[in-house]
């Protein structure tokens, strides 16, 4: 995560080591001096995924489409110059950084709060200085890059170091990403990715060697510098004594330099003056507040040595690859074979999260672009935690035997302050022990157990049936109902409006291009289709894991969001269905349609029915959600399994029932089919105050002159 400031010191007050270069040039040396080894650039992923994210629409749940056609042109300019790309992403979040990865959580909290609130009040999404990555970017982008034919590493410990290894060993030309950790490792040439022109290949080089020449350091003092100036182990606010002291007596103070400017020089000023030796940093460990841990500088300083390399501060230390044989040894899951094949697909990023639970029983989840005062919607964290408890169970094979181990969960949602992980107890997904073990889900071969694997990834998601019908649809398809399904189940206020958008949306997106999608303009944004947008998109993730688990029923490649979701076709199919669009336009005048989509919705109906689960209609109209009501975290969602499905909200609108239309008659039919029982006036009065298919200031009038003429208008209408 680097070390706060370093960046921009070395930009504004170190210009010689911010060289410009030109990548293709330096490519073409490389074939020249070594012919036969290629030009490799190593990609810190994760550093770069909010500059490729160049779509103009971020908040409607991402355009995947657009996203994947830029990837594929970035890669393709690099080929163009014969430079090859390796790209890691974090597979895991380290101990040592928790914390700080609590503290940014929090923080994207408020941040995400401040994008609602926005377009709450200007019904639009906000400009890019507010920008938040779309929900599980960087996952799906891992994905994306592997389907473009790229090697794509996902990491057993921190990124930026394997990143830096892997530069080290293999002789890359340079790292491309944007963290300041890389102008402290021994490593190759560190690019810029914020400063990088595609079209040109030129962008700048931050050199090491020009900084320690600024500072009067030399290379082996750059792991005690970070340290000293604070970084992810050793935390700044035990640092501020310690920099009063260099202040005061640094010969470079200069007051045109901020606080933070005159600190490096200072702090630079007092190492060049240390002997580097381990007894000195024992001597600073003494004299520094470091609180009852003293080997934080030594742990600090070790991060950034590399394999094979050793440092003057320093005894030799622990190889990484002796921390690597530990694993194996501390893993939740015993079974070798198991957790090798885990630990392979994890590394070839073949899997999901998977890995993380067998090795650590530990897995994490950052922030969703979701409305802390919709008191309507659950956390995607809480939704999806049911069908987590199941592949937990697959997982580790709780329950037999009468072993149960659990699961630590960092997942963001509000209400949750991550103070300390929740442990979570898996649930068998098949009551009666009817699941197949792991062994056979992940080695055994046949017909029968591609049959196991597909019906115990649908029992994941509470579908004990309706396989054969699933699997005669296609796979993008099937795998996106079933989530539906899953879905309309765990939260009871998602009405049939929204349930129409859905089933539109994954059958409207095949066919459009990426072009096509990008140019498609919103009036207007719904927070609601924002945060809804934000639980299909977890829920796709949801189903990577699932898939991971039972042996890949599925490709992968078919669970990505790009084949069942686009952010602006949600929104526009969202607002259309609760407005009470016809079904022409909602499905954009394609008849071929018609009957897929009664189809589709006539099974997930079905499958909830069977749960006792009635979809009911709740046109919203265009009344956007303005209100900040503070969500009353629902107990339900606190408890730590639930063996069988119980909708967690129920809902209050009782006197709709939804009509199955058992086929579609020629001209324009509402989509919103309804009828009434017999209810109360208030009743009636609240129903009507939802509906799209009529004009709301008419309702108002109405409701003015005879409340009884009212209802007596409803039920001639309905009837």
């Amino acid at each position: 995560m680097g070390i706060k400031g370093l960046q921009g010191f070395v930009e504004r007050v170190c210009p010689d080591a911010c060289r410009t270069v030109d990548l293709r040039e330096i490519a073409q040396k490389h074939c020249i001096d070594h012919p036969d080894s290629p030009p490799v650039i190593v990609v810190d992923a994760m550093s770069c995924v909010r500059y490729w994210y160049t779509p103009e629409s971020w908040v409607c749940g991402g355009q995947w489409r657009e996203f994947l056609a830029i990837l594929e042109d970035f890669i393709k300019t690099f080929m163009a110059a014969d430079i090859k790309l390796v790209f890691f992403f974090d597979g895991v979040v380290e101990s040592k950084k928790r914390d700080e990865w609590i503290k940014r959580r929090l923080q994207n909290n408020k941040e995400i709060a401040r994008v609602f609130q926005f377009i709450k009040i200007h019904r639009k999404q906000p400009g890019r200085e507010m920008f938040v990555m779309p929900s599980a970017l960087p996952t799906f982008t891992r994905f994306a890059l592997k389907s473009l034919g790229q090697k794509t590493v996902c990491t057993l410990q921190e990124a930026d170091f394997e990143v830096a290894a892997y530069g080290l060993q293999h002789n890359c030309i340079g790292i491309l990403g944007q963290d300041s950790d890389y102008l402290i490792y021994n490593t190759c040439p560190y690019y810029s990715i914020e400063k990088l022109c595609l079209d040109r290949l030129v962008t700048v080089m931050y050199s090491r060697e020009d900084l320690c020449r600024a500072l009067g350091l030399s290379l082996t003092h750059l792991p005690l510098f970070a340290c000293l100036l604070g970084n992810d182990v050793v935390p700044e606010n035990l640092l501020e004594g310690f920099w009063h002291k260099c202040l005061v007596s640094s010969p470079r103070k200069n007051n045109s330099y901020n606080r933070r400017t005159n600190i490096f020089f200072a702090v630079a000023n007092y190492i060049s003056k240390v002997p580097q030796s381990y007894s000195s940093l024992k001597h600073l460990e003494d004299i520094l507040p470091l609180g009852s841990d003293k080997t934080l500088l030594y742990r600090g300083v070790e991060s950034y040595l590399l394999p094979g390399q050793q440092s003057p501060w320093i005894p030799p230390k622990v190889t990484s690859g002796q921390m690597f044989s530990l694993q194996q040894e501390t893993a939740m899951c015993q079974d070798k074979e198991i957790f090798q094949l885990a630990k392979k697909q994890h590394v070839q990023s073949e899997n999901y999260t998977i890995f993380n639970i067998l090795s650590k029983g530990e897995i994490e989840c950052s922030n969703s672009l979701e409305d802390e005062s919709d008191t309507e919607i659950p956390g995607q964290a809480l939704i999806y935690r049911p069908a987590r408890q199941h592949i937990y169970s697959i997982l580790l094979e709780s329950g037999k035997g009468g072993a149960y181990s659990f699961v630590k969960e960092w997942f963001v949602y509000f209400g949750n302050p991550l103070q300390q992980p929740e442990l979570i107890q898996p649930v068998q997904p098949i009551p009666g022990g009817g699941t197949p073990n792991l062994k056979t889900l992940w080695f055994a071969k046949g017909p029968d157990v591609e049959k196991q694997r597909y019906s115990t990834f649908l029992a994941c998601f509470h579908l004990h049936d309706g396989m054969e019908y699933l699997r005669g649809l296609e796979a993008p398809v099937a795998a996106f109902c079933c989530l539906l399904v899953y879905l309309m189940m765990q939260v009871s206020s998602l009405s049939m409006e929204d349930l129409n958008a859905f089933v539109a949306l994954v059958l409207c997106l095949k066919g459009k291009s990426a072009a096509e999608l990008a140019s498609l303009q919103l009036a207007q944004v719904d927070s609601r289709g924002v945060h809804l947008g934000a639980v299909i998109v977890r829920g796709l993730s949801t189903l990577l894991m699932a898939n991971s688990a039972c042996g890949f029923p599925f490709r992968m490649d078919d669970l990505m969001p790009w084949q069942v979701f686009d952010g602006k076709l949600f929104q526009e199919k969202y607002q259309q269905s609760h407005r009470g669009c016809s079904l022409e336009e909602l499905l954009e005048g394609n008849e071929s349609l018609y009957t897929p989509f009664e189809n589709l919705k006539s099974f997930i109906c079905k499958a909830c029915m069977a749960k006792k689960r009635t979809i009911h209609s709740r046109p919203r109209g265009n009344g956007f959600i303005t209100g900040t009501r503070q969500r009353e975290f629902n107990p339900r969602f606190q408890q730590t399994h639930r063996s069988s499905f119980v909708p967690p909200y129920h809902n209050q609108m009782r006197g709709f029932l939804w009509r199955n239309p058992q086929g579609f008659p020629q001209g324009k039919k509402n989509v919103c089919t309804c009828v009434f029982r017999i209810v109360s006036i208030n009743t009636v009065t609240s129903l009507c105050l939802y509906a799209g298919c009529v004009c709301m200031s008419a309702v108002i009038l109405w409701l003015q002159q005879s409340v009884v003429k009212l209802v007596s208008a409803v039920v001639v209408y309905c009837h």
